[in-house]
């Protein structure tokens, strides 16, 4: 256990590019309230947007995407770094890599604890002076943000849950029965640590945490974003629709015609468009923030 407070960076760096002057990305490891070091990345929207040539607009400055990649992913995956390229255009991006994933530390839950990950890396970018944060979560990171807007109310400004499941223990897909051999078996969690570069943890959930679906309702008013495809082979259309009912009026639900799951399934149209709903309705001050 660590006394350092969440969002602590342990290490951190930034090294200016010698023919320009501009900041390099700020990588550095912040200690979660349960002591885990999570590798994450800043990166400073005027940076990338001045080495984007097909956006016809700058960035807001007062506004920082922070993103929860899937299960098996982590910081410098090249589906992840191309999620923030993306987004980068429309504000500053954090990125980091979830507990037991990558170069952070600890072992992966499967989206429990992952919470106190997210928690961490919000605080973290709302320290760089940004007034608005949104968080975007893929998959397992979907389930994640959605359950972090429940249990820290008002420290995020709006939040998109993309391929995200509703409920726990969901066997009814073939990736879903692979996915659980691959966490509850020591073969599976050999495959996931040597084949994957994921790290699982080999104790069951105690107690069971808070689903998806029942988080969802404890997010209002923050504005949310539900992004499902119809041809997602992890979780049917029954998951978003679930998850959007229980939401209620506060909740937006776009079914993507011919997308599948996930980071690698959202081109860069739907990207696009994910970033400028969270520049439309992430609100200056809706999280607290003056």
């Amino acid at each position: 256990m660590s006394n350092r407070p969440a969002g602590h960076a342990a290490r951190s760096t930034v090294r200016p590019n010698p023919e320009t002057g501009r900041r390099a990305p700020n990588r550095t490891f912040l200690h979660t309230a349960d002591g885990v070091p999570v590798h994450s990345v800043y990166n400073p929207a005027a940076v990338v947007y001045e080495a984007a040539s097909d956006t016809s607009r700058p960035p807001s400055s007062d506004l920082v995407f922070v993103i929860a990649h899937g299960f098996t992913g982590d910081v410098d995956r090249p589906h992840v770094r191309r999620v923030a390229g993306v987004l980068a255009r429309y504000g500053a991006v954090v990125t980091f890599s979830f507990r037991g994933h990558g170069a952070s530390g600890g072992r992966s839950t499967v989206g429990d604890k992952e919470v106190l990950d997210l928690a961490a890396a919000v605080e973290w970018a709302r320290g760089f002076g940004h007034a608005r944060v949104v968080t975007v979560g893929f998959s397992m990171g979907g389930s994640v943000v959605l359950r972090h807007a429940a249990l820290y109310p008002g420290t995020v400004d709006a939040v998109v849950s993309v391929s995200a499941p509703a409920r726990w223990y969901y066997r009814g897909t073939a990736p879903m029965r692979r996915l659980h051999w691959l966490v509850t078996r020591p073969e599976g969690r050999l495959v996931g640590r040597y084949g994957l570069r994921t790290r699982i943890h080999h104790r069951e959930w105690n107690p069971v945490p808070l689903s998806p679906v029942q988080a969802v309702p404890r997010i209002a008013p923050t504005p949310l974003l539900i992004v499902h495809g119809d041809r997602d082979g992890y979780f049917p259309l029954d998951h978003p629709r679930m998850l959007a009912e229980a939401a209620g009026d506060h909740a937006e639900l776009w079914l993507e015609p011919g997308m599948g799951h996930a980071e690698h399934a959202a081109d860069e149209a739907l990207l696009a468009r994910i970033g400028d709903w969270g520049d439309g309705n992430a609100r200056t001050g809706a999280a607290g923030v003056p």
